[in-house]
């Protein structure tokens, strides 16, 4: 039995693949992290919070626009690597900053903005992260969400957060759009414009990524051979495994 808290997970899972992270194409390119870039582009030399930055495009993305960025992550081994490649791009307005999203380390109203991208469905506890998110954002900031979602329908979602977490041991849940907003809503954010998106997980990669062990490998690859109609075509699941997700951008303001 494993002794490891979920935090420790997380580091685990995530501090050992930092460079894989910040070099992914999946994480480094696509229309939603495009669509942040122009949303920081309009506030104009904002001060932004990178939460849960990862591999860092969201913070680089944001830098490149104007903005002054804290990138904000549990894992110092990320946070090195986030570093190193905003050197290496010549972005020098990103400073880095360690710890949970449910426990922020900044004073009431500290940022513009407050993006996250593809981190959320690892947090322990969402609904705390967002009250700290709310908290720590500007009266009329702009909060931005991005990530995996799981589709409305129970059959598609228990699959999903199967595969997840066979891949993953420090995944939490892959929310529905309507659970989203229900807890922005909770948070004092009213959601507004909401895009979607079908990013392609190229499977030999995306279980590199997670150092997915072999049998848990074998386990996805089962679930999927076995999985009815509905699931193969929803999520298009290839012959070698590759599939389709879906991710949302929703943005929001403070009530």
């Amino acid at each position: 039995m494993s002794t490891r808290t979920h935090s420790g997970h997380v580091v685990d899972q995530f501090g050992a693949q930092a460079s894989a992270y910040v070099t992914s194409a999946v994480h480094a390119v696509g229309a939603d992290l495009d669509r942040i870039g122009a949303l920081v582009r309009g506030l104009q030399g904002a001060s932004v919070l990178d939460l849960g930055c990862g591999g860092g495009h969201v913070a680089f993305a944001a830098a490149a626009a104007g903005a002054s960025v804290t990138a904000y992550d549990l894992s110092a081994e990320m946070l090195a690597a986030v570093t190193a490649e905003a050197e290496r791009r010549g972005l020098d307005r990103i400073e880095t900053r360690q710890g949970a999203a449910e426990a922020l380390p900044f004073p009431d109203a500290a940022f513009d903005a407050v993006l996250t991208r593809y981190s959320a469905h690892h947090w322990r506890d969402v609904p705390a992260a967002l009250a700290e998110a709310r908290r720590v954002l500007a009266p009329d900031g702009l909060f931005v969400v991005c990530d995996i979602v799981a589709p409305e329908e129970p059959l598609l979602d228990t699959h999903l957060q199967a595969v997840e977490l066979l891949r993953d041991p420090s995944h939490v849940r892959d929310y529905r759009v309507s659970e989203w907003r229900a807890m922005l809503e909770t948070a004092g954010l009213v959601p507004g414009d909401t895009r979607a998106y079908r990013p392609r997980m190229e499977f030999a990669s995306w279980i590199a990524r997670m150092r997915t062990p072999e049998v848990n490998v074998a386990a996805i690859r089962a679930l999927q051979g076995s999985a009815p109609v509905e699931i193969a075509a929803h999520f298009a699941i290839e012959a070698d495994g590759s599939f389709l997700l879906d991710s949302v951008l929703i943005e929001a303001r403070p009530r």
